[in-house]
């Protein structure tokens, strides 16, 4: 509603007097607008403050918007360190914002009170990270402060005044820009992933070489062991067969002692014979 926004950025304190002039003159022509005129609330001061940036900074506010919705979609992918940057970096801008706005209300002749400003940054905080936060922040027509994180969906009807707000409009940005910007985070997923497999390929190809290099010194350990061995077996191989020639001998002088041994038992026996005739 065309008439929603201009009293929503108009001067604060003559909000009511400048809705119900608007009522009555729009009321013979068309009584229902009037009605739904009438029932516009009065913005608190903080949504107020926030109306006059919305409809004086407004590509400023749409360009912060647009990061934050850059920054919610990228979230996910970030690690704990890049998240701790990137919610410093949101407050900041929160902060600068909110500065920026507190200054166009002060020209305006408002009085912004500390309460009121932490109210704007709670505001804009709010609709960094919702969607429909952020389209209630961009219509210009807002009747109080949000809340950081809260919901925001089922409640536009106390939220904005005039009816339910479109979605904020974004910064065209030139194709060729928009592409670059895709392929670069598409490169950038690329290159963890193949950082990521690179490092478990090396960390394979460490614990292979470690394996490796136990069981070549195992090999080798063997290796020298069984050439120990073949020599060992080598020589008794070599006094087997002399202590085969050995046997081989001995039973030879001993069959011939045994055969030896045989005749002189012969010959004693004659001997003893002859002996026995003499007496």
């Amino acid at each position: 509603m065309e008439i929603a926004s201009e009293l929503y950025t108009g001067a604060l304190d003559e909000f009511i007097t400048a809705r119900n002039a608007r009522a009555g003159a729009t009321a013979a022509r068309d009584p229902a607008l009037a009605a739904q005129i009438r029932e516009l609330r009065k913005p608190s001061v903080a949504a107020w403050v926030v109306n006059i940036f919305a409809s004086e900074r407004r590509e400023q506010l749409a360009e912060a918007l647009e990061l934050a919705e850059q920054l919610r979609e990228a979230q996910d992918d970030l690690d704990a360190s890049a998240l701790s940057r990137l919610g410093r970096d949101r407050r900041a801008l929160t902060v600068r914002l909110a500065a920026a706005a507190a200054e166009l209300a002060e020209a305006r002749g408002e009085r912004v009170t500390t309460a009121t400003r932490e109210a704007v940054q709670q505001t804009l905080s709010a609709a960094f990270f919702d969607a429909d936060a952020a389209a209630a922040v961009s219509s210009g027509r807002l009747v109080r402060a949000l809340e950081p994180r809260g919901a925001f969906s089922d409640a536009m009807e106390s939220i904005v005044g005039g009816g339910a707000p479109g979605a904020p409009a974004r910064q065209e940005k030139p194709v060729d820009e928009l592409d670059a910007r895709r392929r670069r985070r598409e490169a950038e997923r690329l290159l963890r992933d193949a950082q990521q497999a690179h490092d478990r390929s090396a960390a394979r190809a460490a614990a292979a070489s470690r394996e490796l290099r136990e069981i070549t010194r195992t090999a080798e350990a063997l290796s020298s062991r069984a050439a120990s061995l073949e020599k060992e077996l080598a020589a008794v191989r070599r006094e087997q067969e002399l202590t085969r020639d050995a046997v081989e001998l001995s039973e030879k002088e001993q069959q011939e002692a045994s055969e030896q041994l045989a005749a002189a038992d012969d010959v004693l026996n004659r001997a003893e014979s002859a002996v026995g005739l003499l007496d």
